[in-house]
This record gives structure tokens, C-alpha cells and sequence, in this order.
């Protein structure tokens, strides 16, 4: 921190290079490479991105086969044509209070109640409501937040507030509204102050996320800013390189992978307003894939 910055205006410097993509910090002192023990290669195995739901569904089925059951955790591929890249040796699933109560859950109703019930979170104790979810349960789009602010934590529903009504002009070009929409976070309690969610909260509620979004089993899933988007797809790049490509997200309790298209948080777009143009072709890109599946 250089003389006469604030603290203030440093974090708000630093919040904003996250937010650009910045994912790696860059010491002061020259690091030696060669003195670096090279790491193992990534495992390779091409094939082909499937060019319709069934197909992708086998495809997938066809490569869990050769796997160990330990390792059907949560992965993804790029979906768009050409050599899929999957994740080397995904982690074992765990058996955690949280993901118990998760997989317990029937219904979105008993996942609501679990999550009630669950106290694994601190945030729950500082927190005035859950947020749960807002929208129509049998949407065909999911959209995935980062966590609650101060509005969505009064009234209890996520994307209500100022970013919330950003959201809202977004997605109505496009035909989409709350009607038409099944709208979460990956974090169901407001960190105090709105700052950013710690590794161990989000990896609290991972469980019920994954769970939710097997319930609501949407055609399409967007996933807005950088923490949402490296969460669910496992990515380590900043929201500036996730955006605008499409994945395939899976877990243990899908039937079938559900394409994933990354885009910028509306209240990143409140601050940027020059990246509203990025933004507007991941919705034109959604809007377009919505009707590829309505007719493969």
C-alpha cells in the first residue's frame, strides 16, 4: 500500500482486478522456474462433443465406465465441437452432515427444509432470511448467483435489488422473465457487509447447490460471475475467460449433463457498463442453445 491510499479504495482496486479476471498474484521477488519440480501431465482423452442431448448423455456414460466410482464427482467439457478435455483424477466423493442432508432431499420443498435445519454455515447466524430461490421451479433456464446482498437478505430471494432489476432488462429481449426463470446462488445466507464468501462457506453449501440443481433438472444452466462459474464448472479462470463458452455440467445424481454458459454478474455490469456488449451476445448464445434443444 503506497502512502495516502485508503484501505478502502485499495480493496475496491483489488475487487476490481477479480473482477476483470485477475487470478494470480505476481510476487516481488523473481521466482526460478527451473528450480520448480515439473507436475504430472494432465490426462487426455479425446472425443467428440456430442451434437445433441442423447448423444451427449451416452458419451459421458460411455467414459464414467472407465472410471473408478470414487471418482463421479462433479465435472465438465467444453461443449462446443472438437477433443473434450476431462479433469484428471476428480476428488472422491465425500459423505459430509451437508451432503447427507442434501442427498435426503426429494423435493425442492425438503431441500428448502434441510437447508433450515442445516447449521454447517456460520453465515446462517449473522444472516436475517435464507435465500432460497426465486422463479419458476420448472423453468427451463437456471440461473446461479454468487451470494445474497442486503435487499435479498430482507426480503429472502435472491437478484431482487438493483442488480436484480439489471437482470430483469436482460433477460426480457430475449423473451425470459421470473416466470420463466429458476433463479439461486451458490451461497443461500448474505456474508456480512457483502463481501466475498470464504472458501469454507461456499464449500458448505456446494452440497445443497449441486442438489438444487439436480431437483429443479433445468435444459440450460447460466451461471453469472466469476465465483459461481469457477465453482460448479471447477475452472481456476477469472469470469473474463469463462464467459461466452459452453460446458457441461454433471453430478452423481444427473441423469444427464445440462450445457452451462458463464456470463458477468449484473452488478459487475454496473460497474462496467462497457462490458453490457459481451454480455448481451452470452444472452443472444442462450437464447439460441434454448432452441437447439427445443429442436435437435
Amino acid at each position: 500500500m503506497r502512502d495516502g491510499d485508503s484501505t478502502a479504495a485499495v480493496l475496491a482496486a483489488l475487487a476490481w482486478q477479480i473482477e476483470a479476471g485477475a487470478d494470480e498474484a505476481i510476487d516481488i521477488v523473481p521466482a526460478d522456474r527451473f528450480a520448480v519440480a515439473a507436475e504430472a501431465p494432465v490426462r487426455v482423452e479425446p472425443t467428440l462433443a456430442a451434437p445433441n442431448r442423447a448423444a451427449a448423455t451416452s458419451d459421458h456414460a460411455a467414459l464414467r465406465d472407465d472410471e473408478p466410482p470414487q471418482t463421479a464427482r462433479p465435472r465438465l467439457a467444453d461443449a462446443a465441437p472438437g477433443p473434450v478435455l476431462l479433469r484428471a483424477a476428480p476428488p472422491a466423493l465425500v459423505d459430509t452432515p451437508a451432503h447427507s442432508l442434501a442427498r435426503a432431499a426429494r423435493s425442492l420443498d425438503e431441500l428448502r427444509e434441510a437447508l433450515m435445519a442445516f447449521d454447517g454455515c456460520p453465515l446462517k447466524d449473522t444472516a436475517t432470511n435464507l435465500v432460497f430461490a426465486d422463479g419458476n421451479p420448472e423453468s427451463r433456464v437456471m440461473i446461479v448467483g454468487e451470494a445474497p446482498g442486503a435487499d435479498e437478505d430482507r426480503a429472502g430471494k435472491p437478484f431482487v435489488g438493483i442488480s436484480g432489476q439489471l437482470l430483469d432488462r436482460m433477460l426480457a429481449p430475449i423473451g425470459l422473465d421470473r416466470t420463466s426463470v429458476y433463479i439461486t446462488n451458490i451461497i443461500f445466507w448474505r456474508p456480512p457487509g457483502n463481501r466475498q464468501p470464504t472458501t469454507a462457506e461456499v464449500a458448505a453449501c456446494l452440497p445443497f447447490v449441486e442438489r438444487h440443481i439436480e431437483l429443479a433438472n433445468p435444459d440450460v444452466l447460466m451461471l453469472t460471475g466469476g465465483a459461481s462459474a469457477k465453482t460448479l464448472l471447477a475452472r481456476n479462470e477469472g469470469i473474463m475467460r469463462l464467459r461466452g463458452r459452453w460446458f457441461l455440467y454433471e453430478s452423481t445424481g444427473m441423469s444427464r449433463p445440462i450445457p452451462a454458459l458463464p456470463t458477468f454478474h449484473p452488478a459487475f455490469l454496473l460497474r462496467q457498463p462497457a462490458q453490457k456488449r459481451e454480455a448481451w451476445r452470452d444472452l443472444l448464445a442462450l437464447s439460441e442453445k434454448l432452441g437447439e434443444l427445443a429442436h435437435p
